[in-house]
Parts: structure tokens; sequence; C-alpha cells
């Protein structure tokens, strides 16, 4: 078969390529190993319940933001979104809660509430957050939080860690206000999720004429005599060529070790690549009744669970993210909410001394009884109003996604593999898109990067 773009992997950064790509009138070809789309943010069903695997926070939906831009262009409709309010809630280890929204006065209002012991500052730190006169892209966030209190740093560690899997220390000043800035410019949340997103984008890419096959793995890049890759070769043995590009959106590990080849990667991408790393997810689906959900403030929480004063690394053990669907989005059986808890995890001890599916087990039902632990005692509002439907650990996500260690977090740094090159490889005709490209947080950031990428191809 031949087509002029082949997009390997159905996830949102693959679904907008080829979707505004053949609504510009290119013949392009969608290729998905799995029987459905979505990639991280696939919905999983399970007995009456759709769960989100993320937080359920989506930026970019204002009038003008990305997803306007997209749609435009597109023949299918944009999915539903309502605007939350608040965006969310930050919870720290003392129960003191801090509201977070498009409303400033009221978020000056609750930097003077929740930090007394550096009210001026804090509330000088949100005021001057998108000043462009005070922005110092490469400094550490870290140096302009050196006056305030532990308490507000630990605030502002749990809104990095849960959007770029970062803290204050590692985190430069440009990446920081792009995070917490989000909040402030309003967050929505979609009707059916993150998977209704992807189901729009596919069925505008159909109804632009592009083709897109499901259960359809791909081995490798085919090569032509000259070494330039001209195509696909499938698992089923059949060959895919394209006549003008082709665009991965796996991980930038999966691009080079399974699609380019490991004897085809320069050296030096290989040393970055070993060098790359992201945290993996461990989470919780819970049934939630939604008499309880009257009782919180906000369908999501950042939780920081039994932290004081501790240094930043730190965070990422004692935080986790509460998000309950909408009471207008009917994702579970009657009388009852779909919650998922996640927190953070080193994805790599999930797929050590396995040497049975036991071990996996054990060290699941290990998890689970520590994070139902923590999550009662940082929220005791909940009592016995929820149940845990089933868990997900990074072994979950490896073997639905195979990305490599099922690790899903926001990479740092990442060098060689950045925005400003718009996804390029080693090789002019294949290019890179995805959370592991992207510089943005979130689905936003994911889709800018593919629009960039597509301006350039049709250019």
């Amino acid at each position: 078969m031949d087509c002029e773009v082949i997009v390997v992997g159905g996830g949102i950064g693959g679904l907008t390529v080829a979707a505004l790509l053949s609504a510009r009138g290119a013949d392009v070809c969608l290729l998905e190993r799995q029987s459905h789309l979505g990639g991280c943010v696939a919905s999983f069903e399970h007995g009456g319940y759709s769960f989100e695997p993320t937080a359920g926070l989506y930026s970019g939906w204002e009038a003008g933001g990305i997803y306007e831009t997209i749609f435009s262009e597109l023949r299918g409709r944009a999915p539903e979104v309502r605007q939350l309010t608040p965006s969310y809630l930050v919870r720290l280890s003392d129960q003191t809660e801090i509201s977070l929204s498009d409303n400033f006065e009221q978020v000056e209002a609750e930097m003077r509430r929740a930090f007394p012991e550096c009210d001026q500052t804090a509330f000088d730190f949100y005021r001057n957050l998108a000043d462009s006169r005070l922005a110092r892209p490469d400094e550490p966030m870290s140096t302009l939080l050196s006056n305030c209190s532990p308490r507000f740093r630990g605030f502002i560690d749990a809104q990095l860690q849960t959007f770029i899997q970062s803290t204050s220390d590692n985190c430069s000043y440009a990446r920081a206000v792009n995070v917490l800035s989000s909040p402030l410019r309003g967050l929505w949340t979609i009707r059916g999720g993150g998977q209704a997103l992807a189901n729009a984008l596919a069925d505008s890419l159909k109804q632009s004429g592009g083709r897109l096959r499901l259960d359809t793995p791909v081995l490798r890049l085919a090569y032509g005599s000259d070494g330039v890759p001209v195509g696909v070769d499938l698992l089923s043995g059949e060959r895919v060529s394209a006549k003008r590009a082709i665009v991965s959106n796996l991980t930038v590990w999966d691009t080079y070790g399974k699609l380019i080849s490991p004897g085809r990667t320069p050296s030096a991408v290989s040393r970055e690549l070993r060098n790359l790393h992201a945290c993996g997810n461990y989470l919780l689906f819970l049934g939630m009744d939604t008499d309880a959900a009257k009782r919180l403030q906000a369908n999501t929480r950042l939780v920081l669970t039994d932290w004081e004063n501790e240094t930043a690394q730190e965070i990422d053990q004692k935080l986790l993210v509460f998000a309950a669907a909408p009471d207008w989005d009917t994702r579970a059986p009657e009388g009852k909410l779909a919650v998922t808890v996640t927190t953070y995890t080193e994805a790599e001890d999930w797929f050590s001394f396995h040497d049975d599916e036991s071990s996996h087990e054990r060290q699941d039902q290990a998890a689970l009884e520590a994070v139902w632990t923590r999550l009662h005692q940082a929220m005791p509002e909940l009592g016995d109003s929820v149940e845990v439907i089933e868990t997900s650990t990074p072994r979950t996500v490896y073997e639905t996604t195979r990305r490599k260690f099922g690790m899903t977090g926001k990479l740092g740094p990442c060098g060689l593999f950045t925005f400003e090159n718009f996804g390029t490889t080693v090789f002019p005709n294949v290019f890179m898109v995805g959370d592991t490209v992207s510089n943005g947080w979130g689905l936003e950031g994911i889709c800018l990067s593919a629009v960039s990428l597509v301006n350039k191809l049709t250019k």
C-alpha cells in the first residue's frame, strides 16, 4: 500500500497530525497496534465504569486556544468541554487547602489566607508570575522561592510534580511559569475524557479521507537501497510505503530502538537515550458515592501526605492526585462517580525480580494498601464512600502501550529531543510527535507540537 504520509501510533499527537494533514489534502495512513485509540489517555473500562488514566485537567480550550485552531480546520466536531471552577485544589499535609482558578483576585486572597508566614512573598510570586520582565528562562525556580516558607514551596512543588514530574530545584523558570499559570488561564474537563478527544480526531481523519488501521503493529522502518526510509514493514509482513514523510507517535526510545533500529542510531543519540528518564504512575481506580462528592469543593485535588518541610526530592513520594469525574458526565453506575487516584513510582522497580505473575501481584497489593492508607489519612472526609475497582501499575501501562518500563511521566530537559527542532530525527523524512518531544504540559503541549510539525510538513 502506498500513501504520502504514514503516522505510527494513535495517541493524541499522532491523531492530531494525521487529522490535520488529511484535512489539508494529504494522503495519510495512521497505523495503531491496539484495537483502540488514545494511547496513554485511553479510557479504562471496567465494571460499568469508564476511568481516565490522568488527572483529567485540560488547558488550551479557551477562545483562540490550540483546540479552536485545530478544529477550525477539521470536518469533525470537537468534544464537549466545561471549564472547572475552581481549576483544582492543593491540600497541604496540615490540611490547609488552596483553591486555584482564573479569578486572580481570589487567588491572591488565597495566598494571603493560606500562607500568613510569607503572605506578601506568596502574593508577589503569583502577581509577577506572568511578568515577562522578570523572566529568567534558565534560572531554577528554586532561586525565586528562597524567601518563601517551606509550606509555600511544597505548594509549588506539588503542582510541578503533578504536571511535569519536576520540582523547583530542577525546573527552569520558563517551564515552571507554563505550568503554574495554567489554572489562572483556566482548565477544562472533557465529556468522556481524553478518549473523547481521540475519537473526535479519528472521526475527522476519516471524514477527510484519511485511512485508519487498528490492530496493525509496525515492526520497523523499511529502507531503500540508499539507506533512506521509504515506509514501514508491518508485523504481518506487509510493507506500507510513504512518499513524503513518516511520523512516529511512539516515545523517543521506541522511535529509535524499534522503528529506526539501534544499528542505524548514531552513538550520540544512543547515549542520550540511555540518560533519558521519566517516572511511572501507580493508579487506583475507585468508585465513589455521588453524595460524597458534595463534601468536596473541587473534583480534582493535589494532596500532600505526611510532608513537612522535607526536601523537594521527596515530593513524588508524598503526593497523590485525586480526580473525580464530574457528575454531569456519566462514567459510572447510577449513584456512583469514577475516581482516579494517581501516585508516582520508579517505573523500573516494577520490572525487577518478577519470576512469575504472583510477584507482580504481591507488589501491586502492597502498593494498594500503602496508597489506600495514605488516601484516607489525607482525605478523612471520604470515609467509606469509596471502593477500589481496579489498579494500574507501570507494567500495566507497558502491556497496553509498550512504552519503555511503562514510563508515562514528563521527560526533563531532553537535549536532542526538543520542541524547537519540531521532533526531527536522524533522517530528514522521519519525524516524532508526542509527550517526549513537547515542551508544554499535558495534551495542549502535545497538540502545539503536532500543529507545528504539520505546518512544517505542509509549508
